[in-house]
């Protein structure tokens, strides 16, 4: 589910409201292919865009589970315009040599259309689309692959002993949240964009509350909840707080928030999948209701290696 904008008319109600589109590809890669899709080396391709938070989730699922080598990459070009996600002449795409995303989109369903969207897992056996929906590709990633070398198979970011309270987390996290910041940008009236503020902010401060007393969400161990907060609260200062209105505070305002943005940031491999000129390019130049000028702000000046004061919560 990839950075939208309200001019799609399926994405707005009759009150103003932002309503995201379904994904519409939900095919599953499985360790031992019963489900069609079997999970091997070389056979699968993620296009991703780098300013979109849904996107990556699934590159830093890709990055930590050591799958850099069993599924290939590609980048997208930050700019967007009506025609959707493109290719740039850096990087095209060479699986397929494909211009625009929307060609995999017409090549597994010539009858779609909606929005195209990514993250995009490809298959090119097939040649087709897999799955279009990230919360699908992070649970894919993180276990349907680990038979093959080299993969972190020890590592396991959706453990069985978590898995209520990381789904309860998720919910409440990708309603008010991950899409709060949304629905409060794209909401064409005033009550729907208070609607979604008010949401938005009751949430940051639980979640706020929370960390005062856990280092991750769920406590001592990093799971798919902490990454699913952390892409949007790496873009909330850059873009969410001027770009969408949701000012009320700054993620650099709450200490525990703020700490524990910092110490996902500084995990091992993190930060290369966090570019923010591609964020901020992509939202304040592909959004002309909501910036017409297209003028990219030079700030804020954000230092996320700094110490972040983390190892003793919990402990």
């Amino acid at each position: 589910m990839a950075d939208t904008a309200p001019a799609f008319p399926r994405e707005a109600d009759g009150r103003g409201r932002f309503v995201r589109q379904d994904s519409v590809f939900r095919d599953w890669v499985t360790a031992d292919g019963s489900s069609g899709f079997a999970a091997e080396a070389g056979r699968y391709h993620l296009y991703v865009s780098l300013a979109c938070p849904w996107a990556s989730r699934t590159l830093i699922v890709r990055k930590l589970k050591r799958l850099e080598e069993a599924i290939g990459l590609t980048v997208v070009d930050p700019l967007r315009d009506e025609r959707g996600w493109r290719f740039s002449a850096e990087e095209p795409d060479p699986v397929n040599g494909f211009a625009f995303v929307a060609e995999a989109y017409a090549a597994t369903n010539p009858a779609f259309d909606g929005r195209v969207t990514v993250p995009v897992l490809w298959d090119t056996r097939t040649s087709r689309i897999v799955n279009n929906e990230s919360a699908d590709i992070v649970r894919m990633l993180n276990s349907a692959f680990d038979a093959l070398p080299g993969v972190a198979a020890d590592l396991d970011l959706y453990p069985q002993p978590l898995r209520a309270e990381i789904d309860a987390i998720n919910e409440r996290v990708y309603e008010t949240v991950n899409n709060g910041v949304y629905r409060a940008g794209f909401a064409t009236t005033q009550e729907a964009y208070e609607e979604a503020f008010d949401a938005l902010f009751d949430s940051l401060a639980w979640l706020e509350q929370l960390l005062a007393g856990r280092r991750y969400l769920t406590g001592a161990q990093i799971t798919e909840a902490d990454w699913r907060l952390f892409v949007t609260l790496v873009r909330f200062d850059p873009v969410y707080v001027g770009h969408f209105k949701c000012n009320l505070h700054r993620i650099a305002d709450r200490p525990n928030l703020y700490g524990y943005l910092r110490d996902l940031y500084q995990q091992p491999g993190i930060a290369e999948t966090v570019d923010f000129d591609h964020i901020k390019r992509h939202y304040y130049m592909t959004h002309p209701s909501i910036n017409p000028t297209r003028i990219v702000p030079k700030g804020p000046s954000i230092d996320l290696n700094g110490p972040h004061g983390r190892e003793r919560i919990g402990a």
